[in-house]
């Protein structure tokens, strides 16, 4: 198969990474054997991928072993000639040794080309260009060219070296996508519990999940009430409540009683499964963006060897005297193709890749390959997931509105009585009051009160903390807020003492983020997230976001990707910014994924093309500046690589043109451009400091 320069076919592994809070109900025979077996599957996982990574590793030090090898075989070679007086077929043979030993993967990519019908890729040049090398010195009064010959497939080699580097350390398909797929389901089977694989429940059975647990497949609640962990589904950070007669999905974690499920659908049709069958899929349709030079190379390549038989037949042909001509301009047509190889390119072009993913990486911004570099260049279309891309993923207390206390009075009783809590809700009021432990309140007779919020008593009063269903239930006379988010509200001994706003954070980078990419010249930011839907509004307005959609599952974000991605110009692509589970599958759909590597998942991350290591959304204008100032250079490199190489070929094609000029066209051009591509290293040129 036919290997692009820089183009590489993308292969991602997703990784392992374990979701929600431990099972508690060890004590069955059951779970243990459960618990074993998910520890074992996750370890034999984390070996898996770690396998992969080694051996990528491994390939690249082979490679770059069988250069040094092939260097000192040329070098011994050449010292052979100099200290023998052996004749040319003979040091043909003795050059042959390390020419097939660097050029054979060159060679054998070259013949399949030809065999599949696409013979013009760099592969067929350098094959032919090199060849043409080792025949000249058989032609009359013609010098040998054999070092070259070697020279050429080496320079080549390299280039192959740096591109088996730059692709990253995602080696396999998708082979496994972290623990959310659930491993066992507890049926209810003739009034016994029984422990089965998912695949094995029939529609309408009844599971048992208990805290700790995934929930195995989508159904219905039966009996009992709980709050579910969704995070690694919809990207929400707030557990929802869930009690008799709703839906839930699998792959939520239950996080509190006991609840029985009845399903609605078959572990095929399940939600987890639509979401491993998402990502598994979403590489074949992804748009692959064909680096310049892979273009360059579709032209450059026919043009220049159907030149070189012109060059070779058509002069004699109008000569008069074929048998004389031919030699002199067959020697001028291998000239010419020698000249034509494109190492200068194939060193330089790669050279300004890799300044431009090392000038991102000072930055903390990972890109995985030098072809996702063309893609961000050229992006139109910015998409956000919310939670712990635009905002922080933890919650924090935005307003305290009191009624009857003052504001710290209120927190004050609050804290208190979410002091056991392990709820987030609990974790942001206690944030909010941290010297509540240490102020001598007694607090006794707490209760959790299942959909409603905790009671207790501090001090004397009996305070209530919760949603509005509680304040009805003990008759206080609630007040509504103005502003978005979670609402918790407060009442002393059955009367309303106010109410405290809990929100998730929005970054202080967010803002920045969206004014930097309209600066950049992007077109349209989009925000889609499974939060609900006034929520979502409140961020959007924050930030000056032109469309968002809420209340999503990641099935539905890929529906609103693919909508986008069918609108979007030519030419023009779109990113993902995401941090969850459950943004793999549209991290990979996009154009160009970019992943929150901080406190991202490990599947994100993988599935993901750039990884902002910080966290930090105003990066993404940063990193298509990298990208846009990397390809500059890189243009750069090839008009002045080409510009050199066709006023050598000129020479060439007249006779004019020596060995020595091929070699400055060929390294000293490199050299430059070299150079030239180191600048893509620098910060100068960014438009902004960092």
């Amino acid at each position: 198969m036919e290997k692009n320069l820089f183009l590489g076919n993308r292969e991602k592994a997703i990784g392992n990474r374990e979701q929600g809070p431990g099972g508690e109900s060890r004590e069955l025979e059951a779970n243990s054997h459960h618990e074993h077996h998910c520890e074992h599957h996750h370890e034999h996982n984390h070996e898996h991928h770690h396998d992969h990574h080694h051996e990528h590793h491994h390939s690249l030090k082979e490679q770059l072993v069988k250069i040094l090898i092939a260097v000192a075989l040329l070098v011994a070679a050449v010292v052979i000639e100099k200290h023998t007086s052996l004749n040319t077929w003979q040091l043909l043979l003795v050059y042959l040794v390390p020419y097939l030993f660097i050029g054979f993967d060159t060679l054998k990519e070259a013949v399949e080309g030809l065999a599949q019908g696409e013979p013009f890729n760099e592969h067929f040049l350098m094959s032919v260009a090199t060849i043409g090398a080792l025949c000249i010195g058989f032609l009359p009064e013609a010098e040998t060219q054999f070092p070259e010959a070697v020279f050429v497939m080496l320079f080549f080699q390299i280039g192959e070296l740096f591109e088996g580097y730059a692709e990253g350390k995602s080696r396999d398909s998708i082979a496994h996508l972290m623990d959310i797929r659930p491993d066992t389901a507890n049926v209810v089977r003739d009034d016994n519990v029984l422990t089965v694989s998912p695949e094995s429940v029939a529609l309408g059975e009844i599971v048992v999940v208990r805290p700790g647990e995934k929930v195995p497949l989508d159904g219905v609640i039966t009996e009992g009430a709980t709050h579910l962990n969704t995070v690694a589904l919809t990207g929400e950070s707030m557990p929802r409540e869930a009690n008799v007669g709703d839906e839930v999905i699998s792959g939520c974690v239950n996080m509190s009683g006991v609840i029985k499920v009845r399903t609605t659908k078959t572990f095929g049709e399940s939600t987890v499964s639509k979401i491993i069958e998402l990502v598994e899929n979403a590489n074949d349709h992804k748009s692959k963006s064909e680096t310049f030079i892979a273009r360059f190379a579709r032209v450059y390549t026919p043009v220049v060897v159907f030149a070189a038989v012109a060059l070779a037949l058509l002069p004699p042909l109008f000569s008069g005297h074929f048998a004389a001509a031919f030699p002199v301009w067959l020697y001028r047509a291998l000239l010419f193709l020698v000249v034509s190889c494109p190492c200068a390119l194939v060193i330089s072009v790669p050279l300004s890749f890799f300044g431009g993913i090392g000038s991102a990486s000072r930055h903390g911004i990972l890109i995985k390959g030098a072809n996702y570099m063309d893609v961000l260049s050229n992006v139109d279309t910015v998409v956000f997931d919310k939670t712990g891309t635009l905002t922080c993923g933890q919650f924090a207390v935005e307003a305290v509105h009191p009624e009857s206390l003052d504001e710290r009075q209120l927190l004050h009783l609050a804290a208190h009585v979410e002091h056991f809590s392990t709820h987030p809700i609990g974790a942001a009021l206690r944030d909010a009051f941290p010297d509540e432990a240490t102020d001598g309140c007694q607090v006794s007779d707490v209760e959790e009160i299942s959909g409603h919020g905790i009671r207790a008593r501090v001090g004397e009063d009996l305070v209530c903390v919760g949603n509005a269903k509680m304040m009805e239930a003990v008759g206080a006379q609630w007040q509504d807020c103005h502003l978005a988010g979670t609402i918790i509200h407060v009442a002393v001994n059955g009367q309303y003492a106010g109410h405290i706003v809990i929100n998730d954070k929005v970054k202080e980078d967010s803002a920045k983020a969206i004014a930097e990419l309209q600066s950049v010249g992007v077109s349209q930011t989009v925000m889609l997230t499974g939060d609900r839907k006034e929520v979502a509004a409140d961020v959007a307005k924050k930030l000056g976001i032109n469309e968002f959609h809420a209340e999503l599952l990641p099935a539905d974000k890929v529906g609103h990707v693919e909508r986008l991605l069918s609108k979007q110009p030519e030419g023009a692509f779109l990113a993902f910014v995401g941090d969850g589970i459950n943004d793999a599958p549209v991290l990979a759909r996009a154009d160009v994924g970019i992943a929150m590597g901080g406190l991202g998942s490990d599947a994100a991350i993988e599935a993901a093309d750039v990884v902002l290591m910080d966290d930090q959304p105003s990066k993404i204008a940063l990193s298509i500046r990298i990208a846009r100032r990397t390809l500059r250079i890189a243009r750069q490199n090839v008009a002045f690589a080409i510009g050199v190489k066709v006023a050598v070929l000129l020479l060439a094609a007249f006779g004019l043109a020596t060995m020595w000029m091929a070699v400055f066209a060929d390294v000293g051009v490199t050299v430059l451009a070299v150079l030239n591509a180191m600048r893509a290293l620098s910060d100068d040129s960014l438009g902004f400091r960092v």
